[in-house]
C-alpha cells in the first residue's frame, strides 16, 4: 500500500535567539508512515515532541534533517525541503490540521466559519452552508448560534466549531491535535464517529490524544514518540 504520510529520520532543533543563540534539541530519528483509511496515535508524556512532530507534517515547522514525504496529487513532495509554494499548496488540497485553538476572523457568522475551506475550494455558498450546518447540528451547536461569531461561544463550543471546520473538507489526510480536550463524553463520541468515517473514505491521520479512551478507539497504530526525544 502506498503510503500517503512517509516520515523518515525527521529532526528539529529550537535556535533560542533571545538566549545567546542557544539550541535546543527536540526530537530526531522520528521515522513512520501513515496508510490510507489509517490513524496513527502520536503517544508520550508531555514535552516529547508529539505536537512539534505534527507540525513538521503540516509544514509549520521546518524540520532540520530528514525527510516528510506528503503524497500530493498522486505525487511525494518532501516538505523538509519543499519550496513555501508547495508547502501552501500542499496544505490547501491535501493537508487538514485540526488544531487545539479556533483561528477566526472576528465578527464572522460561525456558518461562514465553517463553510469557508468548502467554498475557497469552489463549492457554492449555499450548498457549503447547508454542510457546515449539518455538521454544527451533529456536534450540537444549537441552529441559534450559527450566525453568532464563534468568539462569543464558550471554550467547548469554540472547539466543536474548529472540529467542524476541520473535518468539512474532503482532503487525503488530516492531523489531529488533541480534538476532544475540551469536550464532554457527548461530543467526544460524535468526534470518534468522524474519525471513523474519515477512516471509511480513507483518509490518512495523525493524532495527538492524551484520553486513554478516545487513544484506543481511534488508533490503528499507536507510535511512541520518547524514542524520539532528542534528550533521550
Amino acid at each position: 500500500m502506498t503510503a500517503m504520510i512517509d516520515v523518515a529520520d525527521a529532526q528539529k532543533t529550537f535556535t533560542m535567539h533571545l538566549q545567546g543563540g542557544v539550541e535546543l534539541p527536540v526530537v530526531r530519528g522520528v521515522t513512520f508512515h501513515v496508510n490510507p483509511g489509517e490513524c496513527v496515535v502520536l503517544s508520550g508524556p508531555s514535552g516529547a515532541g508529539k505536537s512539534s512532530i505534527l507540525k513538521m507534517i503540516f509544514g509549520n515547522y521546518r524540520c532540520d534533517g530528514g525527510r516528510i514525504g506528503i503524497r500530493h496529487r498522486g505525487a511525494l513532495i518532501d516538505l523538509a525541503s519543499a519550496e513555501p509554494r508547495q508547502i501552501l499548496n500542499v496544505r490547501r488540497d491535501t493537508i487538514g490540521y485540526v488544531s487545539q485553538f479556533l483561528r477566526a476572523v472576528p465578527r464572522v457568522a460561525t456558518v461562514d466559519v465553517v463553510a469557508e475551506p468548502l467554498i475557497a475550494s469552489g463549492v457554492a455558498r449555499p450548498e457549503a452552508q447547508q454542510r457546515a450546518g449539518a455538521l454544527l447540528h451533529r456536534l450540537n451547536i444549537p441552529e441559534r448560534l450559527w450566525q453568532l461569531p464563534p468568539a462569543t461561544f464558550s471554550g467547548g463550543e469554540q472547539q466543536r466549531v474548529n472540529i467542524a471546520r476541520g473535518f468539512i473538507p474532503e482532503l487525503p489526510i488530516l492531523l489531529l491535535d488533541e480534538p476532544t480536550a475540551s469536550l464532554d463524553a457527548a461530543n467526544r463520541a460524535v468526534v470518534v464517529e468522524l474519525i471513523a468515517e474519515k477512516k471509511h473514505h480513507g483518509v490518512a491521520m495523525v493524532a495527538i490524544v492524551h484520553d486513554d479512551e478516545i487513544r484506543h478507539l481511534i488508533a490503528d497504530r499507536i507510535v511512541d514518540v520518547t524514542s524520539f526525544a532528542a534528550a533521550a
